[in-house]
């Protein structure tokens, strides 16, 4: 830009960077500079945006305000820029842990964590709960008792997303589903049932997923009104695959906000999707409709894809359980490639115990699905009790932590108490350095992956198809320069080496999952998305590390706000950590689990009349 050029910081080394309580770090909070907008405004600015004369002018303003120049642009940084987020096979110290043997069928693999469960009696139903939803053990055992079948669970399910779809309701959790092929699915394995050759403990239950994962009969949209009509879907993806293979009711595809490019989950195309615990409010994106349909008890657990935090934050939001396991573990084939480097395939569950389950049935170690370079050995936790974890470290940065409402940062903070009064689990007080400029690299990652993977058919499209929103997006992503784009990859390379180093002194960072809960969602917003930087920022602001660095994380519902809202706790492992993240989401979930509200929202499959 020549005489526009900005000055950009002159990162120190990595190891002359202090990760102590006492750091010198200064703490960004994100200062997002832009207002919100909806409805005519979103559609004015992105015209202005697309504008050859006006565009290149506004989008160097955001990007200097936003602080992109000065921490990422013309940053200058040492270290060598690292393009994927691969991590080497390690021999990890961790408790109560079963190793998986290699090439196991994914019902095999499912048995393999029903057997680590040890029919826990968290798994059953307590009387002491305020509020129960019903698990994957539930439904197996109402099936095999012959209680109810999975064809009574189908058509139990098609009247309740019916009814969510009236003008009473309008929560918009799904896509597409096809009643057809959900009660043909739901017929043969009653079928299976009554021959008692059931596929696996998940044979018949409701499972759904996000429309951003190839599942036949269905085409991909990614949330657009165009996409599936450019890329065809002729197969299921891998982790459907497994899915199937393990006898799940597949019942349909998941509203997302459109291309991943949002937080909030509002869809121009296919409708806002609404919080069970409040529908005037978001369910969070983008996998707003997995978190939903999960939250209000259509399917106790469902597929999204996390790129930005896209499964943990509406699992937060919805007051449900977000597990996102390490770059590379569950395998990517059938997903739409619109951020290859830092998404994953998620799960979204009622309860720890469920997300672990699926997480057991589409977790792939076999070479054939994994890049070369990486090969890790599989481990399930060995849920015995809750506090079968001993001497666990938790890595808090103070700022950070704080860095979120007041009701938030008092419910968590009771969290890690608690955690530390029942098993005796220390807090080790670390600095967590650069989050903001990890963040604008992340943002520019993601940016640059996506308008580039959608590239070649965007000279053919006809903007109009496009929300408001998803066009300001991509006219940001495709202001982003290969300077830019290295750059960032450098920030990643220093974040990685920063993450490795907080590891060597705590087991997991534990953060709040957001830093708001739901925030309103307004009518000028329903017909072109809303820009809402400012929360959306918030929403994201502990998010990025999992992404950016392929870092395992997982978020578990700790209480809500003075509204009623969810709140949620996350904690970010260590690469291949799963196990151990499990075991600690697990016995963090039985300290709150009974006092666990009931959404507004919400329809119990497994009724008898």
């Amino acid at each position: 830009m020549g005489i526009f050029k900005d000055k950009g910081v002159v990162y120190k080394p990595v190891s002359d960077v202090d990760l102590g309580p006492h750091s010198h770090d200064v703490y960004i909070s994100p200062k997002v500079k832009a207002p919100r907008m909806a409805g005519l405004l979103v559609t004015i600015f992105a015209w202005f945006l697309e504008s050859r004369i006006f565009g290149p002018i506004l989008l160097y303003i955001l990007k200097k305000d936003n602080l992109i120049h000065r921490l990422v642009s013309f940053a200058d940084l040492e270290e060598s820029p690292v393009f994927v987020p691969l991590h080497p096979d390690e021999d990890l110290e961790e408790q109560q842990i079963k190793c998986i043997e290699s090439d196991l069928s994914p019902p095999e693999q499912v048995q393999k964590a029903m057997e680590c469960l040890q029919f826990s009696e968290y798994m059953v139903k307590n009387p002491k709960f305020s509020f129960y939803r019903w698990t994957i053990m539930d439904y197996s055992k109402a099936y095999t008792s012959g209680k109810i079948t999975p064809r009574l669970v189908a058509d139990q399910f098609v009247d309740a997303v019916h009814e969510s779809s009236e003008h009473a309701f309008q929560m918009s959790f799904f896509i597409d589903y096809n009643i057809e092929d959900i009660l043909k699915q739901a017929t043969e394995s009653t079928l299976r049932y009554e021959r008692g050759q059931a596929l696996s403990v998940l044979d018949g239950v409701p499972i759904a997923i996000k429309d951003e994962i190839d599942c036949l009969p269905y085409p991909t949209t990614g949330g657009t009104k165009w996409l599936h009509k450019a890329r065809q879907c002729t197969d299921d993806a891998c982790c459907v695959k497994r899915l199937r293979l393990c006898g799940a009711l597949l019942v349909g595809k998941t509203n997302m906000h459109e291309l991943g490019a949002g937080t909030s989950g509002i869809n121009p195309h296919y409708g806002a999707t609404r919080n069970p615990y409040d529908r005037t409010k978001v369910a969070g994106g983008s996998s707003s409709g997995s978190a939903a349909v999960v939250s209000s008890g259509l399917c106790p657990a469902a597929l999204g894809v996390d790129g930005g935090g896209s499964v943990r934050m509406p699992a937060a939001l919805c007051g449900v359980v977000g597990l996102k396991p390490t770059f590379g573990r569950v395998p990517h084939s059938g997903v739409l490639p619109l951020n290859w480097t830092v998404g994953m395939v998620g799960i979204l569950a009622g309860t720890v115990e469920d997300a672990f389950i699926v997480y057991a049935a589409i977790s792939d170690q076999s070479r054939t699905h994994q890049p070369t370079t990486v090969s890790p050995k599989l481990h399930f936790p060995l849920l015995k009790s809750p506090n079968t974890v001993s001497n666990i470290k938790l890595a808090k940065s103070v700022e950070w932590f704080n860095d979120c409402t007041e009701d938030i940062k008092v419910c968590c903070s009771h969290a890690m108490d608690q955690l530390y009064k029942r098993y005796g689990w220390e807090i080790v007080e670390v600095t967590v350095p650069e989050i903001e400029v990890m963040r604008l690299a992340h943002y520019l990652t993601i940016g640059s992956e996506c308008s580039t993977a959608i590239a070649c058919h965007l000279e053919k499209l006809d903007m109009a198809e496009l929300g408001g929103d998803a066009r300001v997006a991509l006219s940001v992503y495709g202001a982003f320069n290969s300077r830019e784009y290295l750059n960032a990859q450098k920030i990643r390379n220093r974040q990685m080496q920063f993450h490795k180093n907080i590891f060597a002194k705590a087991d997991v960072i534990v953060t709040p999952t957001t830093g708001v809960t739901a925030y309103t969602l307004y009518d000028d917003a329903l017909k072109t998305g809303e820009l809402d930087y400012i929360n959306g920022a918030a929403l994201v602001r502990y998010q990025i590390s999992g992404n950016f660095l392929g870092l395992p994380a997982v978020t578990v519902p700790v209480g809500y706000d003075k509204l009623g809202l969810p709140i949620g706790l996350q904690f970010i492992g260590r690469p291949w950590s799963e196990a151990t993240l499990i075991h600690i989401a697990f016995a963090m979930q039985a300290l709150c689990i009974s006092d666990y509200k009931k959404p507004q929202v919400f329809y119990d499959l497994l009724k008898q009349d």
